[in-house]
């Protein structure tokens, strides 16, 4: 069954002007034709088909992963938002290795145990099931996503799985095992978890941990629901009336964390909570969070200092949509759209609400719809899994976005799954606009399921990012870049400077007379943890460029020309002081 002119009907409604109108795409998506400079390129409305940006090469390449809901007629509201995946090279070898994580069983007549998956890359696009010998047969919970950092500085990545009931915090041994120390960490939390992120917010140089929950659930809790058509479904999370707190843990430097929380203010406002973004979204030097809730308003916490944060989502203009009405919050991901060195939100959404763009304003939100956005096509769709990157390498931030129903609909696209919906594809244009990539997703024939979380990052070493997306009780998309080849490229890890990993460092790239910014934050998107280096596309001609950092910590240097088609290590106090170059 082919859906590549499924978009070509869908339209968007632009902000006050009440009307309609088509959101099109250009022309040849692998060879995008520049506007003149600081000149708004014309809306486009011709929708033209390229070659596909991706080939699903998952058949025969050993990842056999395949997501298990445990759904059996119960309609139990867990089932239907499992699925999270994170890239991690656990073994050092240079190749990004794949966890998968798996929902198992809310029937306590059945119990199963999550069933997660890793798979080692042994290049080649061959991967193997490596989960035993690794130790990372989970004995209990309920699958939800993962996040993947080094909390203990030692070097190697460590894995922290969210579930429903019981999380887990694996360290990583460094002989290809991992070990459970979640209890003698204290980082249990025995909640329904979604998204987690590994930040350093109060600037000590160690990894913290923050912890998103969702809904105050049991069994018992459970009510019956009934969609169009008077068949049973799945209940919205406000029928609970049970949203959960976040959770902060603060690393001591000893391998242990603290429960932070209360001391924080992080329990003093919360929604049904399912996405998490990190960064300084106001300029201050120091780490906010944004989290996104599902039909409950978002907050933004501020930091504060000293411990301490306050929500200033309601005062900063992305608590709610424009109309203050809250939405379902469900991925969500900061990057500078603008490419103008503010951090923006980009927030999936429930069918007929549109995801979600807020535009940075100097540290003010604004709620942006506009015909050619990163929301514009969105309205027909459930989001999950989202990510902003330069897939083709053409120096513009380009959008996935993985899609799949919580409720049945009308049109059903896929006889076996009434939840499954296409995931979309949208090539960036510059300044925050974008078109349609067809055929639809980026792939020959359109990838129908019931989309969760999305990673994104280069698993073949080849400069151009590539794409895994877990679908709810159905095989992984392994999407292999097409595209990106065709263009310069170049990429980097940071580390500080006791050659610890870092998070929330902003990097400048200027090359060919193009400033482009980043945020290396890989934990993001929804229930998932990305590429933990940072990839800038650079177009065509260009051999080499300057990159300037600016750490969480404020303190800002320059590392000087860098040759393109690389990736190149970079570590704190070996570039030059810069104290102008990010005054904003």
């Amino acid at each position: 069954m082919k859906f590549g002119g499924l978009l070509l009907g869908l339209v968007t409604v632009v902000a006050g002007c009440g009307k309609p109108r088509a959101v099109g795409n250009g022309g040849d998506s692998t060879a995008p034709a520049r506007p003149a400079a600081n000149a708004p390129a014309p809306l486009s409305t011709a929708r033209v088909s390229a070659p596909p940006w991706f080939t699903n090469v998952v058949a025969g390449s050993g990842l056999d992963f395949q997501h298990r809901s445990g759904q059996a007629g119960h309609f139990w509201l867990p089932e239907m938002e499992t699925g999270g995946v994170g890239l991690i090279d656990f073994d050092g070898d240079g190749l990004l290795d794949v966890f998968c994580v798996s929902g198992g069983s809310l029937d306590p007549a059945h119990p199963v145990a999550p069933g997660h998956r890793l798979y080692r890359n042994l290049g080649h696009w061959h991967f193997a099931d490596v989960t035993h010998a690794a130790g990372l047969d989970s004995p209990d919970g309920y699958g939800m996503g993962c996040a993947v950092g080094d909390y203990d500085g030692d070097g190697r990545p460590d894995l922290y799985v969210t579930q429903l009931g019981s999380n887990h915090l694996y360290h990583n041994q460094g002989d290809g095992t991992f070990i459970d120390v979640t209890r003698t960490a204290g980082v249990a939390v025995r909640s329904w978890s979604t998204a987690a992120a590994f930040v350093d917010y109060d600037g000590d140089g160690r990894l913290d941990l923050l912890v998103v929950n969702y809904v105050k659930w049991s069994p018992e809790a459970e009510m019956e629901c009934f969609s169009a058509g008077g068949r049973r479904d799945y209940c919205s999370p406000r029928n609970y009336q049970a949203a959960a707190p976040p959770v902060l843990f603060h690393n001591q430097g000893d391998g242990t964390f603290a429960d932070v929380t209360a001391a924080a203010g992080l329990d003093r406002a919360y929604g049904n909570g399912l996405g998490l973004a990190t960064g300084d979204f106001d300029h201050d030097g120091r780490i906010d969070f944004f989290v996104a809730n599902d039909a409950t308003p978002n907050q933004l916490w501020l930091n504060q200092g000293g411990g301490r944060f306050r929500d200033e989502g309601p005062l900063r203009g992305c608590a709610l949509n424009s109309m203050g009405v809250p939405r379902a919050g469900m991925g969500v991901v900061a990057e500078d759209l603008g490419q103008r060195g503010w951090l923006d939100l980009y927030v999936t959404h429930l069918v007929g609400e549109g995801n979600g763009f807020f535009r940075n304003q100097a540290g003010n939100f604004l709620d942006a719809v506009t015909p050619d956005g990163p929301m514009a096509g969105s309205l027909p769709f459930t989001g999950f899994g989202v990510a902003l990157a330069d897939f083709d390498n053409d120096g513009e931030l380009d959008l996935y976005v993985a899609n799949g129903r919580v409720r049945r609909g009308a049109g059903e696209l896929n006889p076996l799954d009434p939840y499954a919906e296409p995931n979309t594809l949208r090539r960036g244009l510059g300044g925050g606009r974008f078109d349609v990539v067809l055929p639809t997703g980026g792939t020959a024939e359109a990838l129908v399921a019931t989309s969760r979380g999305l990673a994104v990052g280069d698993l073949d070493n080849d400069g151009a990012p590539d794409v895994v997306v877990v679908n709810r009780d159905g095989p992984v998309h392994l999407l292999r870049n097409l595209v990106g080849d065709q263009r310069s490229w170049i990429q980097f890890r940071l580390s500080g400077r006791d050659g610890r990993e870092v998070r929330n460092a902003i990097l400048r790239w200027e090359s060919q007379g193009r400033t482009q910014w980043r945020q290396l934050q890989p934990n993001q998107g929804y229930c998932s943890s990305q590429d933990p280096r940072v990839h800038f596309g650079l177009g065509t001609g260009a051999k080499e460029g300057r990159l300037w950092v600016r750490w969480a910590d404020g303190q800002a240097e320059d590392f000087g020309i860098r040759e393109a088609g690389q990736l190149h290590a970079i570590r704190a106090g070996a570039g030059r002081p810069a104290p102008g170059v990010f005054s904003w």
